[in-house]
């Protein structure tokens, strides 16, 4: 898949394509419907696949920390289109500019003349355009005018449930991983470099991977057991994914504790897969009982790890 990074780096040869727009928070299974649809029309008419995407999201920039946390970042979705045959991923700033950007602009200028595309699909509720002027009906409109066509992708149920972000946000908070996964499509993971930090699960007997959330938070928080990949082998552990309040912690954070690693894991790329929820975060007296509660913690996800299968002989078996 190739990664289009502004507008500046649109090339004559990224002209016609099939083209679908929109945030795409999660990769869950609505989106690869809707990829799907788009796949099979892209070889149907001899064109590459294309998503335009925006960071930050027009949502993150209208309303800043108000705003639901994030299912996928930007390198997580990166991964999971992947895996869909998507060809291209465009990706643009969302910002001032952007947000006072024309829907005639955008449909003639880049649609039409920079893409050049062939064909267009949708969500049933999308909108665009300098206060969201744009929509299904002036794109029909525009397909009618230009050339290409265009449709729109009905809202897809799973057990009588819409399958949105919205939904598996709730049930992600909720626990029930699951369920999460039958929406996804895939389970749940956050994945990230492991960066120093500062050395307090060391100090207490349990060192663990620190992956930076940077600004954004993420859809869980409190304590999992947890499988990780990216290593020369997948691990069963334990994660704690907050502020850490005990420590007087500012910046949400998510640390992984890997039962039976031996090694560095400075500079690595983890993914962190979240398969159950232990507890919520809280703040303990001191490190004494903070440290008596991670024993409590890594004893309860070794017991789900081992018992659904995740962990056999100190193994993390592969799926």
């Amino acid at each position: 898949m190739e990664v289009i990074i502004g507008l500046h780096n649109i090339r004559p040869r990224h002209r016609g394509c099939v083209l679908t727009i929109g945030n795409f928070d999660g990769v869950h299974y609505g989106h690869k419907m809707l990829l799907d649809h788009l796949t099979a029309k892209s070889r149907e008419l001899g064109v590459p696949s294309m998503l335009l995407t925006f960071e930050p999201t027009p949502r993150e920039f209208f309303r800043g920390d108000a705003v639901p946390a994030r299912l996928t970042r930007f390198r997580e979705k990166i991964t999971l289109l992947e895996d869909t045959g998507l060809d291209r991923l465009l990706c643009l700033p969302f910002n001032e500019r952007t947000a006072n950007t024309p829907a005639e602009w955008v449909v003639d200028e880049l649609l039409h003349r920079m893409l050049g595309i062939r064909y267009l699909v949708v969500g049933d509720d999308f909108r665009f355009g300098k206060g969201a002027t744009g929509d299904y009906a002036m794109l029909k409109a525009a397909g009618d005018r230009l050339g290409f066509g265009v449709t729109h992708m009905g809202t897809l149920t799973f057990d009588h449930d819409r399958v949105s972000s919205t939904r598996i946000r709730e049930v992600l908070a909720a626990g029930d991983f699951a369920l999460a996964e039958r929406l996804l499509g895939h389970a749940y993971f956050i994945m990230g470099r492991v960066v120093y930090g500062r050395q307090l699960g060391r100090q207490i007997g349990v060192p663990t991977a620190n992956i930076p959330l940077h600004r954004y938070r993420a859809a869980v928080e409190g304590v999992y057991a947890v499988t990780v990949t990216g290593l020369e082998r997948d691990y069963g552990g334990v994660a704690n994914i907050g502020v850490r309040p005990t420590v007087q912690g500012k910046e949400p954070l998510l640390e992984v504790h890997l039962f039976d690693y031996q090694g560095n894991l400075y500079g690595k790329r983890l993914r962190v897969v979240f398969r159950h929820k232990i507890r919520d975060e809280r703040v303990f007296p001191g490190l004494d009982a903070l440290k008596a509660q991670i024993e409590l913690d890594m004893a309860a996800a070794r017991r789900f790890l081992v018992a659904q299968g995740y962990m056999a002989d100190a193994h993390v078996e592969r799926n």
